[in-house]
């Protein structure tokens, strides 16, 4: 597994690879993971003591981590250290619009699926924000609301209220 971790501002790569019962010559005990943080391997002990606290032991020292979440962000608690973090799956759908965003040029936001566009939330040439809502598409019974993928300005609204759609049809563009 392949994770982008942002602890406090910096962002580093981490890998994971649980040492399991086929690696029988590394693994000496369950809960032991091959950890490559920025390329640079470390192994781990790990044990979930409860929901959100985990016991950790890195060569031969011992952690304490809680995860705390709140309305203002994810942090972890290491021992009296408190750190800021986010974690993001490369391979998620979420991540990569998030890191999409970042980007400038234009972006399309398309139907996800066949519906019908239940509201337009903008209108050409507003300012959006990253993660603002824009359209309503309602589709088996269910409205999904569409986000921007990006701060900046609606060029076009493709769109109407009432209209039917197929997946991947446009229904409007930011810059």
């Amino acid at each position: 597994m392949t994770y982008d971790v942002i602890i406090n501002g910096r962002s580093c790569r981490v890998h994971l690879a649980h040492v399991d019962l086929a690696h029988k010559d590394l693994a000496e005990e369950p809960g032991q993971w091959l950890c490559a943080v920025d390329d640079r391997e470390v192994r781990v002990d790990a044990v979930l003591v409860r929901s959100n606290v985990l016991s950790l032991i890195v060569g031969d020292v011992s952690y304490h981590v809680k995860r705390e979440k709140s309305a203002t962000g994810t942090f972890l608690w290491i021992g009296s250290s408190r750190y800021e973090t986010e974690v993001r799956d490369p391979r998620s759908l979420h991540s990569r619009r998030a890191a999409g965003g970042e980007a400038g040029g234009t972006r399309k936001i398309v139907a996800p699926m066949p519906g019908k566009v239940v509201r337009v939330l903008v209108k050409e040439h507003e300012a959006v924000q990253a993660g603002q809502g824009v359209v309503v598409v309602e589709a088996m019974k269910m409205q999904n609301e569409l986000k921007s993928p990006k701060q900046g300005r609606v060029q076009k609204v493709v769109t109407a209220e009432g209209a039917s759609v197929n997946a991947g049809d446009v229904l409007l563009i930011v810059e």
